[in-house]
């Protein structure tokens, strides 16, 4: 299952009304960092498919929910559970850090 592409308009029904943790990709086409990030949380959503929902939101795009969260660098992930952010990280760190912000939503 791959990370799956969201707007503002459906971001509340796709993140915040999820039975599953949703990861958040806060991202944009020009971002170095995001393209480098892209495969990595590809990856991840294969790994962890029945137990964290992996999506994008493209920052230029759709700027309602990058203001409301914060949103002042990219890439950042944010994790929601419940509906609720539980777990943020603003840059790329590599595969290991994006899989510790998952487990605190899959362990929590």
């Amino acid at each position: 299952m791959a990370s799956i592409d969201i707007t503002d308009q459906n971001f509340e029904a796709q993140v915040l009304g999820n039975k599953l943790p949703v990861l958040v990709d806060f991202w944009a086409e020009w971002c170095g960092p995001c393209k480098m990030a892209a495969p990595v949380l590809e990856d991840l959503s294969e790994v962890y498919k029945d137990k964290v929902l992996i999506v994008k939101l493209n920052v230029d795009q759709n700027q309602v929910n990058p203001q409301k969260y914060g949103i002042m660098s990219i890439p950042t992930t944010v994790l929601f559970k419940d509906g609720k952010e539980i777990g943020r990280q603003v840059g790329f760190s590599g595969k290991e850090a994006f899989e510790e912000l998952i487990k605190k939503g899959v362990t929590s």
